[in-house]
């Protein structure tokens, strides 16, 4: 008989140390196990033997017939559970499939990738800047390629990856969201075959688990493309791992364990002596500054491809300008038309809809109106268990919390005044599609946010949009990076002050990043382009440097002011909330929680106690408290000490 320490792999499980188990076969560390949890059948992980224990155990419920997980793998929990702590359960669970059932072994179902084939005939040729930048990253070790939107960032991937598969090693290449990665599997498929492995949470339970044990079990080179989750992929010999969109908040894990995923990633890279490549048009501050700091390699790509594949292959000189229009949200005489999209974006959607081409508009409000008011009172709908206000959806005549998903139905009066004047203010996505089809009937629009069913999400129309599938294309934060549409030639940002006015000190990043990628989309060397931002301060600072892309700018600017006020990148964030029942007697855990940390711990900061950003959570009232210090491991302290009842971010990307 053999006894093993077992990482019981499931929520439940909040337990910080390994369980016994008996097994009569002598396993591996990192085998894949079945065990019995209270009454539940859950999946586990072989961490060691051990010796028998002087209390009676469960023996193992079954074996998974397959390979044991690559030790880099047992490694990167034990890291991951010291500087994110979290329940073991908890941790464990991110490297596992999401079901407990093992699929029948088989050998490899899909077609191996080919270890050399030529990129020559597949896709455009490499420019003069994607060829320095290939030759830049040439060794194990972190890689900043910052690159403008349109500099062909993906094209340097693809030829990374087919090194990486070359030298027999496996490549990770990551997207902040779902939606992106359709456009990177077909650019990777169209190279390497069918050969390229998908992982994603829209994937059925069993698609994901078939796919998890495949590659675990493959023993050649593999591409895995997705987002976060896809970074604990069962890979042996992992070469190459890309953050495409680095600076993405998507990258942040909002439950527990709270890791970003770029620092996960650079310790796995460690791990595997592989090369990690951050690629964005506008990195974090963050990784800008660390990668000064510590003097890793920043590769800049400042040259649209396309642009300069035209240069290099033809004399024609077609006008690729874009023309940038400031819009003064203050001034009424520049809305005639319309109340809320400017005359000047409107004769530039007339323009490209008589040419055949494609308008995007962007809005970063989900709903038909952000607020329900009533004219004569006052009063306004708000969530009764998160005091928010809740959005209209004309769609559904209902109103939705965003928050915590509470509906209601539209009062046909004033529950206050019985007044039947309600009112409808600070529009969201349904609302400009509404008003565009009034506008331009004619017009085929197309909406993209987090309200769409699941046959309109954005990863299911990228090629149609590509082809002109729609003329007006209107979303949220999602239509603002990733997308190439050669017919797109305007762009329009309803309200480009909505991100400056979060309290928060990423707000101005925020903007800045947002702004930048969506007037991205244009300028790409496919045609002639407008971009109108409308904006009540047309002078602001951070939306002019976003406008122009002047990165170096902005950058000088914001880190100053970070220095000035003690913000990351020169302090490390704790991010701690309560609730209770009243408001009272969350303030007095807050109270008392920051006496308890002065006391405790030297060289820290405390902000607060006060209200959280949104109040009330489920019904509760929430109050929380910012916690600075120069020592990440004096937060990491502090998290194993929290009284309980208390929820911690470490690192968190925001104080909301």
């Amino acid at each position: 008989m053999y006894y093993y320490e077992v990482l019981v792999a499931t929520a439940t499980y909040h337990g910080s140390e390994p369980l016994t188990y008996s097994s009569n076969t002598a396993l591996p560390s990192g085998q894949v196990v079945r065990v019995s949890l209270r009454e539940r059948k859950v999946l586990g992980i072989v961490l060691r033997k051990t010796s028998r224990p002087s209390f009676p155990v469960k023996s193992l419920s079954a074996v998974a017939p397959y390979p044991a997980l690559p030790s880099e793998d047992i490694q990167l929990i034990t890291w991951l559970r010291a500087y994110y702590p979290a329940p073991l359960g908890t941790v464990a669970r991110q490297f596992l499939p999401p079901t407990e059932a093992f699929p029948r072994a088989t050998n490899n179902k899909q077609p191996l990738i080919p270890e050399h084939r030529s990129l020559t005939n597949l896709l455009p040729p490499l420019t003069t800047e994607q060829k320095h930048a290939i030759a830049s990253i040439d060794a194990a070790g972190t890689y900043l390629l910052h690159g403008v939107t349109g500099s062909g960032k993906s094209r340097v991937y693809v030829e990374l990856a087919a090194r990486t598969i070359g030298s027999g090693n496996s490549a990770l290449i990551l997207t902040p969201e779902i939606g992106l990665a359709a456009q990177l599997t077909q650019t990777f498929r169209s190279v390497f075959g069918d050969g390229v492995y998908v992982l994603h949470s829209r994937l059925t339970a069993a698609e994901r688990r078939d796919s998890w044990y495949e590659l675990l079990n493959r023993t050649e080179p593999t591409i895995v493309i997705g987002p976060r989750s896809a970074l604990f992929s069962p890979l042996h010999n992992v070469g190459l791992i890309v953050l495409d969109e680095s600076h993405d908040n998507a990258y942040k894990n909002e439950s527990a364990p709270h890791y970003q995923t770029g620092r996960v990633a650079a310790k796995l890279a460690n791990l595997h002596n592989a090369t990690l490549v951050l690629g964005s048009a506008t990195p974090s501050i963050e990784d800008y500054y660390l990668a000064n700091v510590k003097k890793r390699p920043v590769i800049a790509m400042r040259d649209i491809a396309q642009l300069s594949q035209l240069a290099a292959t033809s004399t024609r000189q077609a006008d690729m300008s874009c023309t940038i229009r400031m819009i003064d949200l203050r001034k009424p005489e520049l809305f005639k038309q319309n109340h809320l999209l400017s005359d000047e974006l409107l004769r530039n959607i007339t323009s490209a809809l008589a040419n055949g081409e494609q308008s995007l508009l962007y809005i970063n409000r989900r709903g038909t109106a952000n607020i329900v008011l009533c004219n004569d009172c006052g009063w306004q709908s708000h969530c009764p268990h998160c005091d928010l206000n809740l959005t209209y959806h004309g769609d559904e005549h209902s109103m939705r919390c965003h928050v915590c998903g509470f509906s209601d139905s539209l009062p046909t009066c004033c529950p206050a005044c019985a007044n039947a004047d309600i009112l409808f203010k600070s529009v969201g996505t349904k609302a400009i599609v509404d008003m565009l089809h009034k506008l331009f009937p004619a017009a085929r629009i197309q909406r993209f946010d987090t309200d769409i069913k699941k046959s309109e999400r954005l990863e299911q129309h990228v090629v149609g949009l590509r082809n002109g599938s729609a003329d007006i294309i209107v979303g949220t934060r999602m239509i603002s990076k990733g997308l190439d549409l050669p017919k797109l030639s305007v762009v329009g940002i309803i309200n480009a002050d909505s991100s400056l006015l979060i309290p928060d000190y990423t707000a101005n990043e925020q903007t800045y990043q947002l702004i930048s990628q969506v007037v991205g989309r244009v300028g790409r060397g496919h045609r002639a382009s407008t971009v109108v931002v409308q904006t009540y301060d047309p002078e602001n600072e951070t939306i002019k440097a976003a406008v122009h892309q002047d990165w170096q700018q902005f950058y000088g600017t914001e880190l100053r002011e970070r220095k000035t006020y003690h913000f990351p990148p020169f302090t490390y964030l704790l991010k701690l909330r309560v609730l209770r029942a009243t408001s009272k007697a969350a303030q007095k855990s807050a109270n008392d929680l920051a006496q308890l940390l002065h006391r405790d711990f030297q060289h820290i900061t405390v902000e607060g106690p006060t209200p959280s950003f949104h109040p009330r959570v489920g019904g509760k009232h929430s109050w929380q408290l910012f916690v600075k210090s120069a020592s990440r491991q004096v937060l990491v302290d502090i998290v194993c000490q929290l009284p309980s009842g208390w929820n911690y971010d470490i690192d968190p990307i925001n104080l909301l």
